[in-house]
């Protein structure tokens, strides 16, 4: 103790009324109360409450009392409480006053009028910029994801140059050379295009084979020789190991001056299908190559896409017929043609006009893929066929289908028909993006304060920061790998976003837990183990006092992933045991990408195992037992995982 901790009742007064200036509560707590009282509950006494309900308002005892533990070693305690939906940082500090011991507590909320000194507001910044900067960056290119362009660039009001850039013939590389090839291709590509821009240019990876290209401040003949000297390079390029394959790209471009974002970026996207129909080419709004190659370019451009599904030559014909006026039409001649296209173009296309009796695919197996990649949200289908059974009909709405036609058709009926759901679908488009933007900004806040209070978690725990962006990324790629592989667990884009967002949490009750355990270098007792299993419990019940916020569903997950991300699926995890699919899916998928960081990451107690080394563990039930589904689904994507987190230790 130090002799600074020694004073008068009259010096402990004077030195509280200036803590006061810091603090919101400065109080004396009694020394031997507080034994006595310990004496007390240890009796069963529990007649008499303590100084701390005065301000806690809490029912029952506290846990962990840091003013007790400060007492008790004669040292100084941090501690976090949570009252309602405030967190408060409290600071116990043994001292002794006229000869007899006391604690000083000293309380401070933790709002956004906090200061802190510039060391440790450097390093909160630099970390929580490190977890934004995470979140922005595509895990395989390490350019910008979409993410950032809905986050940032959409508000961008300065003129810029807008290009849109997609891999020709991406799903054949992928099909020849392999999933790797096509990761290379990408790659590749992408270290081209940074190559020959500027530092202020932003490169963003905006669709699985395709790269927005933002230019700010550049003129318009600089901006198209660019383009051009992008597309040279990337076609003579050479990708590693895969010799054989020729890239190119097809880019379209325009120049943003003022207006909406995203409307350029559709207008450079209209250019780019053109381009598209030639591949290795260059196509602007101003170009007059586009015009010459294309009859009456400047407004079929504009026009939006249809896919005119049918084995029947004659009936595409007629089709078409009726509506290539007025719209881009692109066909498949059977059910396999169908999902090449939609994985080329997905939302380039504006609806797909669908037979159902066809060779080797028919038209009730493409709604099946369909629904399952989930492009049925997203893309309306009008079936049309002879068939006109109820059962037939029934059942193509059962799939999904917006209409239903029936051969012999009108033909301005078929017109006016696809005419109302591709507007209906256009504004219904219009309204998610509103929405979406709206999200977006909400969920920045929402994961700004996750990130903050996470963050203060993983400080107190001794770790860094990055076992909170591991584990989300990580959720995300397991969320991603399992919908494409199942329907099971009916998981909408936004549970997955939630989930991911929620796993930020997961250990947040850790703030409950004696440091001397949390960040003990050899192996835990059998009495520190039981101690540290309680962060389950101490994570969950703070999450659930947070009345206000009960029914919100970021609250709900957050709270089963707290409880239960050490269940396991035999039934010998903890806290509650539960077994298989009693536990929630959003606790499995934390509970591995969890165990998984744990593994390929050194902590106190142990160095780091290999990403293969951690797979085989986790595989060969090392770790516990697991969903077989989400074990697939890690296998998987083992070689993506490995890149991934290869990308983040960068």
């Amino acid at each position: 103790m130090n002799k600074q901790d020694q004073m008068t009742m009259q010096e402990a007064e004077r030195k509280m009324e200036s803590l006061r200036e810091v603090f919101q509560v400065v109080r004396l707590v009694d020394g031997k109360m507080l034994m006595d009282r310990e004496k007390r509950i240890n009796a069963g006494d529990l007649s008499e409450t303590c100084q701390c309900y005065t301000f806690w308002k809490k029912d029952k005892e506290c846990k962990n009392c840091s003013s007790l533990l400060a007492l008790k070693e004669q040292t100084q305690k941090i501690k976090f409480e949570f009252l309602d939906s405030q967190v408060f940082q409290v600071i116990s500090r043994y001292v002794e006053i006229d000869g007899r011991p006391y604690v000083m507590e000293m309380i401070q909320n933790l709002d956004e009028s906090i200061q802190i000194d510039q060391e440790g507001y450097e390093k909160l910044i630099s970390k929580l910029s490190g977890y934004n900067e995470k979140l922005y960056t595509d895990v395989l290119t390490g350019i910008y994801n979409r993410r950032f362009f809905e986050e940032e660039i959409k508000k961008m009001e300065d003129e810029a140059g807008i290009a849109v850039i997609d891999l020709d013939d991406f799903k054949l590389h992928n099909d020849t050379y392999g999933h790797s090839a096509g990761d290379a291709a990408l790659i590749t590509t992408a270290n081209i295009i940074k190559k020959y821009i500027r530092k202020t240019d932003i490169l963003i990876r905006y669709g699985g084979d395709e790269f927005l290209l933002i230019l700010p401040s550049i003129k318009k003949h600089i901006f198209e020789d660019k383009l051009k000297l992008i597309r040279e390079k990337i076609h003579d390029a050479v990708v590693p190991n895969y010799e054989k394959m020729q890239l190119s790209v097809s880019i379209g471009g325009t120049i943003f001056r003022e207006g909406n974002m995203e409307d350029a970026v559709a207008s450079a996207d209209r250019q780019m299908y053109i381009a598209k129909n030639y591949k290795n080419m260059v196509v602007t709004e101003w170009d007059e190559n586009g015009k010459k190659k294309e009859e009456n370019s400047a407004s079929e451009k504009l026009k939006q896409q249809i896919l005119i599904v049918d084995d029947s030559e004659i009936n595409r014909e007629i089709l078409k017929e009726i509506l290539k006026e007025d719209y881009r039409i692109l066909e498949a001649a059977n059910g396999e043609e169908c999902l090449e296209q939609l994985e080329r173009y997905e939302t380039g296309i504006s609806l797909v006009l669908l037979d159902i009796v066809m060779p080797e695919m028919d038209g009730f197996e493409v709604l099946a893929a369909m629904n399952q990649n989930h492009w049925i949200e997203d893309i309306p289908v009008i079936m049309i066929s002879s068939e006109d059974s109820d059962s037939y009909i029934r059942r193509a709405y059962e799939m999904g289908v917006s209409d239903y036609i029936s051969r012999p058709f009108d033909a301005k009926i078929v017109y006016q028909r696809v005419l109302n759901m591709i507007k209906l679908y256009a504004k219904q488009r219009r309204l998610i993006r509103l929405v979406t933007r709206q999200i977006y900004e909400k969920e920045r806040n929402n994961r700004m304060l996750i990130g903050i209070l996470s963050q203060i978690v993983e400080f107190r725990n001794g770790e860094s920061g990055r076992h909170v962006i591991h584990i989300n990324l990580i959720t995300q790629l397991l969320l991603e790998q399992l919908v494409k592989k199942t329907g099971k667990y009916q998981l909408s884009w936004e549970d997955r976003f939630l989930i991911a967002t929620a796993s930020a949490l997961h250990d947040i009750g850790k703030i409950g837990i004696d440091e001397r355990i949390l960040n003990k270098p050899g192996k835990l007792t059998k009495e520190e183990f039981e101690i540290m299993k309680a962060h389950t419990l101490i994570g969950a019940q703070m999450l659930d006092n947070l009345d206000m916020y009960r029914n919100e569903k970021l609250l709900k997950l957050a709270y089963e992933i707290c409880r239960w991300h050490h269940e396991r699926y035999d039934g010998k995890g903890y806290p509650d045991g539960l077994v298989g699919e009693e536990i929630p899916i959003s606790a499995q998928v934390v509970s591995l990408a969890d165990v998984y960081d744990a593994l390929v990451s050194e902590r106190v107690y142990k160095k780091a195992f290999s990403h293969e080394k951690a797979l085989e563990m986790i595989r060969n039930g090392e770790c516990g037992t697991f969903n077989p589904l989400l074990l697939q689904c890690m296998t998987e994507a083992q070689d993506k995982l490995k890149t991934m987190m290869e990308v983040a230790e960068e």
